[in-house]
């Protein structure tokens, strides 16, 4: 009987133990889920400024050549 609820303590232990890590593993998930979407629109904002960048930098150089022909 001992032998028993030794075994007994020791699942119930394990199947706390299994359940701590779920929680944390589910929280890690929902704060990396965050994380990539942070990243995502940071990702999207630097695309964006970039071809602005970019568009400005031909403008520029339309004028130059413009400018240069006249």
């Amino acid at each position: 009987m001992n032998d028993t609820t030794s075994k007994i303590n020791r699942l119930e232990q394990q199947v706390s133990e299994l359940l701590d890590l779920c929680k944390r593993l589910g929280k890690e998930t929902n704060d990396l889920r965050a994380q990539l979407q942070h990243l995502s629109g940071e990702r999207a904002t630097l695309l964006e400024q970039k071809e602005q960048a970019r568009s400005q930098v031909e403008a520029m150089i339309t004028r130059l050549r413009s400018m240069e022909s006249a």
